[in-house]
């Protein structure tokens, strides 16, 4: 998909990154006085081609150009990573590998993403003092001056290293139909910019005009064919609850996403690996622990150890979730009432594992089994599901990921029953928040709030 030819992200791209990855290879070998062979050379060809095609696909300069500088340095980190292994593969498959002196490579493979990200905060950095200079920005008028355009009128002055220089509006709307807020000056009505873009020499043109004001459109872009200015559309999606908002293609057609999971590509992989390996060695650790608690389950009352339950799960597919028992029912048909403060149900060994979480554990397994995460939207019962996707407006949007054992509603004081109506719309809210600001750091901040909330055992009966 193409995006706006940045001057310093396509330098980057194009330029100054294959030069650091291969140059550094260079520099290492000559550090440790190592012969720059022709099998340095094939290793300079392979470094270049195959991190070409990582980072196109993860594409690190889109984090970057949002301003989430960490999530920016995860993924230049990674891309990284994934290169070396793609690499490490190709020599041990091939026997190339001794080849090479092992401490060059151990050097290369430490100092190309430290370099690289060195190089982009040194050019950022220096381009941010320069973005004031009106002779190194991009000139752009706006077409709308409503709270779109604001909108990106004002990324365009946040951001100044996207060297991008707004001269002002053209809307046909009378002025007390604008919005009260507009900074820049409004340069005419639609049909003077034409002329304007031919006189000033106009770089960029963003458009951003609803549908309705399609034949007004088409007639501007063929006014603007004998210009050389660069057009771009900027849709009205904002009027929409945006989730994972983004552009792709399908089949080379563009297409623009406005409700997405959080987890596609790069950030799937990550989210699964996390809970393989934290799933695993919690079980391993927990091991005694659970062998004991299943013991206290089937001595203190009758009944079996694990609770089985229907829960809705990815893209509201029925799941079984496994608990230990710690109520005298199993309820799991058309009606399930919640537990509440002093329920008869709950055995007495049951009060402890729910005010302790233990009844909890065995969902751990049902994170290997692939259903469930970690962190995610907590699971409802099928019937508390049927009842309130009618009550709650986007109720059913979380089950766009994998429900959790645990969950940002619940860290955030929506643990236990939700006996009101206004208590399940707030817990409906933070879990469509942690949809919405996913990142990894998200859910280990989750998982230590949790232990800290279970230690205090709040809300739990």
């Amino acid at each position: 998909m193409t995006v706006i030819d940045i001057p310093i992200i396509s330098f980057f791209q194009r330029v100054l990154d294959p030069i650091i990855i291969m140059s550094s290879l260079y520099v290492a070998s000559m550090v440790f006085d190592e012969p720059f062979t022709g099998y340095s050379l094939v290793l300079m060809i392979l470094a270049f081609f195959i991190s070409s095609a990582v980072y196109q696909h993860i594409d690190p300069y889109r984090t970057w150009r949002s301003g989430r500088m960490l999530a920016y340095v995860r993924d230049t980190v990674f891309g990284w990573a994934l290169t070396v292994g793609v690499l490490l593969f190709l020599g041990n498959a091939s026997g190339l590998h001794y080849y090479y002196d092992e401490r060059v490579l151990l050097t290369w493979f430490i100092a190309t993403p430290l370099l690289l990200l060195a190089s982009h905060v040194g050019v950022r950095t220096a381009s941010i003092g320069k973005g004031a200079d009106k002779t190194e920005a991009r000139s752009v008028v706006i077409v709308g001056a409503n709270n779109v355009g604001l909108k990106f009128a004002r990324v365009c002055e946040r951001h100044p290293n996207l060297f991008l220089q707004v001269e002002g509006f053209f809307d046909d709307r009378t002025d007390e139909r604008h919005p009260p807020e507009l900074s820049h000056p409004l340069l005419g009505n639609m049909q003077d910019i034409a002329p304007y873009v031919r006189k000033h020499a106009t770089k960029m043109i963003f458009i951003s005009q609803p549908i309705s004001a399609q034949p007004r459109i088409r007639k501007l872009l063929d006014e603007l064919q004998d210009t050389t200015a660069s057009v771009y559309f900027l849709p009205d999606i904002y009027i929409f609850d945006l989730m994972q908002a983004r552009f792709d293609n399908v089949g080379g057609m563009p297409v623009i996403a406005i409700c997405e999971t959080p987890f596609m590509g790069l950030n799937g992989m990550i989210k699964r690996i996390s809970d393989i390996v934290l799933a695993s060695v919690i079980l391993v650790l927990l091991a005694p622990v659970m062998l004991l608690t299943a013991l206290a389950v089937r001595l203190s009352s009758p009944g079996p150890v694990i609770f089985r339950q229907r829960r809705y799960g990815l893209y509201g597919e029925e799941i079984m979730v496994y608990k230990f028992r710690s109520m005298t029912v199993t309820e799991n048909g058309p009606a399930v009432i919640q537990a509440r403060r002093d329920d008869p149900r709950v055995t007495r060994v049951g009060a402890v594992l729910r005010r302790t979480s233990l009844d909890e554990l065995p969902q751990f397994i049902n994170v290997l089994q692939g259903r469930m995460s970690i962190v995610g939207p907590r699971p409802h019962a099928v019937a508390h599901n049927e009842q309130y996707r009618k009550l709650i407006k986007g109720y059913m949007l979380r089950h766009k990921v994998k429900p959790g054992i645990t969950g940002w509603a619940q860290v955030n004081g929506m643990r236990g029953e939700t006996d009101t109506l206004e208590k399940m719309e707030a817990r409906i809210r933070y879990d469509l928040d942690y949809l919405r600001s996913w990142s990894l750091w998200l859910d280990l901040w989750i998982i230590l709030k949790t232990v800290m909330v279970v230690l205090r055992r709040d809300n739990a009966y």
